[in-house]
């Protein structure tokens, strides 16, 4: 009997000395440190109420603790009711992988240069906030980067040509800023491994990069800003593109003899200057949807795929194109 009692006792002690050095162990005291600095920079502000410091901070809303190294490596604020710039002091939390400032309407000022020294950065976004000024050509320096999302933002001037050298995006958005001149020489040699990129809703000009034909993009999306030129170079059957977005641009170039590939399921190229007829291609595409009003489009729109099943409105506005859904041809 005193055996059991003895090995009950034991297992009971084991228990307790797990658990207690579990707790203690979790969060680590110098990131403990620069979160309550933070939460301070932004006037402890009701978001940060579970950042309590007599708590373990891996437990604390907004972010997370690696399950191996205990240190913080994602920081998520997401709709706060909070004032403020984004602090320099976030770039003492040297294990962050992920970093999100999303729909923060008094978030102001500009991108902090300390967000250099997040060397394991995988993922930065900034959006949906009142962040200004030019992006920093800086953020180039996140080698890491797969993912970088700065749109819906107060972002001015150029593109920094510096951005081409993240090697490891897979996803750019810039859109929703007021950037303006034109797409930077360098990206024309973008990575390989970027598949979606938007740059929407600028006044961004001149014409697009002729390297942008060799990317395997599946999403592009440039509408809205003041592009020139020929984009017919990113069509084809071989390529992997999706979603194509040109609308409400400048591009002129003949679309005649174009071919896409199988698995285009939007393209909208209105309000252009494009010419020529609807390629006879676009039958063999069973998913798309397209819109080609507001150029300068003739002859009679082919007969097949989703073309008819398309409203008048996609179609509009042309100098001279007819069939249905528009009136017969004469």
């Amino acid at each position: 009997m005193k055996k059991i009692t003895y090995f009950y006792i034991i297992c009971l002690l084991i228990f307790l000395s797990e658990s207690h050095v579990c707790h203690s162990i979790r969060c680590n005291p110098q990131d403990k440190k620069v979160l309550l600095q933070i939460k301070e920079s932004f006037g402890n502000a009701y978001h940060f109420a579970s950042w309590d410091p007599d708590t373990d901070c891996c437990y604390w809303y907004i972010v997370k603790c690696d399950r191996k190294t205990n240190r913080i490596s994602q920081f998520n604020l997401f709709t706060a009711d909070i004032s403020g710039k984004i602090p320099d002091i976030i770039g003492d939390l040297p294990y962050l992988e992920s970093v999100t400032f999303h729909k923060i309407a008094n978030l102001t000022g500009t991108i902090p240069r300390s967000i250099t020294k997040l060397t394991k950065l995988t993922s930065l976004t900034i959006s949906w906030t009142n962040v200004s000024g030019p992006i920093p050509p800086f953020l180039g320096e996140l080698k890491n980067l797969t993912f970088l999302d700065l749109s819906f933002n107060n972002f001015s001037g150029s593109i920094p040509p510096s951005l081409a050298e993240l090697r490891n995006l897979g996803g750019l958005r810039l859109d929703r800023n007021k950037l303006s001149g034109s797409i930077p020489d360098s990206f024309g040699n973008l990575t390989p491994s970027l598949t979606y990129l938007l740059l929407s809703h600028n006044q961004l000009s001149g014409t697009i990069p002729r390297g942008w034909g060799e990317l395997p993009f599946v999403s592009i999306d440039l509408q809205r800003n003041r592009l020139e030129g020929d984009i017919s170079f990113l069509f084809g059957k071989n390529k992997s593109i999706q979603v194509a977005d040109f609308s409400r641009n400048l591009l002129q170039f003949d679309f005649s003899n174009l071919q896409f590939p199988d698995d285009l399921g939007t393209l909208d190229l209105n309000h252009n200057k494009i010419y020529g007829s609807l390629p006879e291609d676009l039958v063999n595409l069973d998913r798309l949807f397209l819109n080609v009003s507001y150029n300068r489009l003739c002859g009679k729109i082919p007969v097949g795929g989703q073309l008819q099943e398309l409203d008048y409105t996609s179609y509009f506005h042309n100098r001279c194109l007819c069939g249905a859904p528009l009136p017969d041809c004469k």
